[in-house]
């Protein structure tokens, strides 16, 4: 089976914390494994020491995932940005998703919550660990 996750995801592969074990993919958007990296040097993912935080990051960029190009999916995702109040970066993953005919999984609150308050994107939403 198929998912896309979004990168709030996939720190969660190797930083400790709820939901981590709840995490996995196949499929994601490109420009995910630099904004992994940027996730593992901010908030509560900056206690990590150096060593562990390259770590982290080398774990993430050994997992085999399938990149996609973005250009495919922007319009969709513009759409959908507006439709949900979000940015059409967080909305590409759903964009794939929709068009892959699959699940975004995602980390992002906020996100999810915006998803699940419109009823086409509802059931094309998974909050991690929910």
């Amino acid at each position: 089976m198929t998912i896309i996750v979004d990168a709030s995801v996939a720190p969660k592969w190797v930083i400790e914390k709820d939901g981590s074990e709840a995490a996995g993919a196949q499929l994601l958007g490109d420009r995910w494994r630099r904004r992994c990296q940027r996730s593992l040097g901010e908030g509560e993912a900056r206690v990590l020491t150096r060593d562990l935080a390259g770590a982290a990051l080398a774990a993430i960029q050994a997992v085999p995932v399938e990149l996609l190009p973005a250009g495919g999916y922007v319009a969709a995702a513009h759409a959908m940005a507006f439709d949900l109040d979000q940015t059409v970066y967080d909305s590409l993953y759903l964009a794939v998703a929709l068009a892959e005919r699959t699940t975004l999984t995602t980390a992002d609150e906020a996100f999810a919550a915006a998803a699940a308050r419109h009823g086409f994107y509802a059931s094309a939403v998974k909050l991690l660990g929910h």
